[in-house]
């Protein structure tokens, strides 16, 4: 006989178009039955948990995972303790500042290993632009050419990269469009592979936080990097941008933002992706932006994303054979509803990716909208 939360949680699949058992991709085949009140009980943190520990499956996990968050079933299970303990760390502590290296040590120093098999041959770990684009490679340097022409790149520039990543948008900037540069990362194996990479560049790669950075810019670049700022730093990140830049500067934002003001992250990606992690809302960016600078410029391209990402499973479940051995089936079952996890939140646009141009006393005659 079947117990409430199996009931309840059967009920709500079937709303989805998902059946438990069924013959469509999406539908999911369980494992083990502790799963209904594992979910009931810890929401989206047990169900991802669940996921790596094989306690269910679905053959197109993105399309399942699409038509939960379409759904909005996170929200209509009313007892989730990851996500109160998540709202309440959020709430009383600072955390990306009193941990501001753990997403480099427990995320992007996982190994270059994983990266290089999973990314586009620049290193690229952000939303491509697909709008021309046929492939992965493409998508990202279509990307990386946006940013340039919307900061306005010329010869001779000097350009801060807050999040570096590889290095890959100061070497394409530095080759395409003459620029000098630094970039800065909190992760060891980013700046130590970025500093070989581009040795014969102008480039300047630094270990080192936001915060502690001197000196003053042309041109501000920051991709990826936003989200694990935390909204109790907004003002403060803008603030010390607004310092760096010069008065006639330009600052292009990039970052995964949010359709709803939060104060904490998702307690799952929290956990087991990117530590302290949240996403900014429109309204956060703007409340924090508005002492220091004027925004010229503001492009949504989110679903872009939906894309990325699936490139990106793609790229690592072929090369999974190949680096295996460096890590253990329950981290592929992670890493994978990591990436159709978030590929389903695109596509089912409740998540989105902004491209931001800010001036910091606007730009004299307006500022050209560039796609």
């Amino acid at each position: 006989m079947a117990g409430r939360a199996e009931t309840l949680i059967t009920e709500l699949l079937n709303q989805c178009d998902i059946a438990v058992g069924g013959p469509s991709p999406w539908d999911v085949h369980i494992h083990d039955e502790r799963l209904f009140d594992r979910v009931m009980l810890q929401g989206t943190l047990g169900l991802g948990e669940a996921y790596m520990d094989g306690w269910w499956d679905a053959e197109a996990l993105d399309q399942a995972l699409f038509r939960l968050i379409d759904h909005d079933v996170r929200n209509r299970i009313k007892i989730d303790l990851g996500l109160m303990l998540s709202l309440v760390r959020g709430r009383l502590l600072n955390l990306q500042r009193l941990n501001k290296d753990e997403v480099g040590r427990k995320h992007y120093d996982l190994g270059n290993d994983l990266f290089e098999a999973m990314l586009d041959p620049l290193m690229i770990y952000s939303c491509g632009y697909w709008r021309e684009a046929d492939d992965l490679a493409g998508a990202q340097r279509a990307k990386l050419d946006l940013i340039c022409r919307k900061a306005g790149l010329k010869p001779g520039d000097r350009v801060l990269d807050i999040g570096c990543g590889w290095g890959g948008f100061l070497g394409y900037a530095a080759e395409n469009y003459g620029i000098t540069g630094m970039g800065i990362t909190i992760s060891k194996q980013q700046v130590a592979y970025a500093q070989e990479r581009y040795k014969d560049a102008p480039l300047d790669f630094r270990l080192v936080d936001y915060a502690d950075v001197d000196g003053r810019f042309d041109k501000i670049i920051s991709v990826g990097m936003f989200e694990h700022v935390g909204y109790k730093n907004y003002n403060a990140y803008f603030e010390k941008v607004a310092e760096l830049l010069r008065d006639d500067g330009l600052f292009v934002l990039h970052t995964i933002g949010g359709n709803q003001s939060t104060s904490h992250g998702d307690p799952w990606t929290e956990k087991y992706i990117f530590p302290n992690s949240m996403l900014p809302s429109i309204k956060q960016i703007a409340a924090a932006a508005e002492d220091d600078f004027v925004m010229e410029d503001w492009h949504n391209f989110g679903a872009d994303y939906d894309h990325t990402l699936m490139a990106w499973h793609a790229n690592f479940e072929a090369a999974w054979p190949t680096i295996k051995d460096n890590y253990d089936e329950r981290f592929h079952r992670m890493w994978r509803y990591y990436l159709l996890m978030s590929a389903a939140l695109f596509r089912a646009r409740s998540t989105q990716l902004w491209q931001i141009v800010f001036a910091k006393n606007g730009v004299p005659g307006g500022y050209p909208s560039i796609r």
